[in-house]
């Protein structure tokens, strides 16, 4: 798929990179153009993406939801980013403690580490590096389009499963997995 015309104002001059806070009013300007947003073809049954130009180096990606999907945990390394629903409502659910950046396959988490909240159309948040969360969509019956952007670009994914308080890595992806 390619990505649709989108030249994202302003662009940042120098310096190390957008902010989280730049990268998620990216997203909430993109979010809210409607022609972007229809840009997007959606797939009945998995997850639909294109990339975006995001500011100033920025990755980003505009992503179709279907009722029912989700990204299951993940982080994003080293990267500090920044997502906006678009249409329909996300949840997301994500852990208050820092966890170890490599060293470990499994970690007990305590118990008030947990957080979740919803992500209404025109709303949306941004995150620091090693933020892990899960991302989903549990309308039974209403696609969900969000726009998310990273920096620096994702070097790459850590998923994790999660039993209970025991969080396990599984994978580590790196873009050429999804690009």
């Amino acid at each position: 798929m390619s990505a649709p015309a989108y030249t994202p104002e302003p662009v940042l001059a120098g310096g190390p990179g957008p902010t989280a806070a730049e990268l998620l009013d990216f997203a909430l300007r993109t979010a809210a153009d409607a022609e972007v947003v229809a840009s997007l073809p959606l797939d009945p049954e998995g997850r639909t993406w294109v990339r975006l130009d995001g500011p100033s180096g920025s990755e980003a990606w505009l992503i179709g939801w279907p009722p029912g999907t989700g990204t299951g945990w993940h982080d994003h390394a080293e990267s500090r980013g920044a997502f906006a629903t678009a249409r329909g409502r996300l949840t997301e659910h994500s852990l208050a403690v820092r966890l170890p950046s490599e060293g470990w396959q499994a970690l007990h988490l305590a118990p008030d580490v947990d957080r979740s909240r919803s992500l209404d159309a025109g709303t949306g948040r941004d995150f620091g590096e090693h933020h892990v969360h899960e991302v989903l969509n549990e309308s039974p019956t209403e696609h969900a389009i969000s726009v998310h952007t990273y920096y620096p670009p994702l070097p790459l994914i850590r998923r994790y499963s999660r039993t209970g308080p025991l969080l396990t890595l599984e994978l580590v992806e790196r873009p050429e997995d999804w690009q």
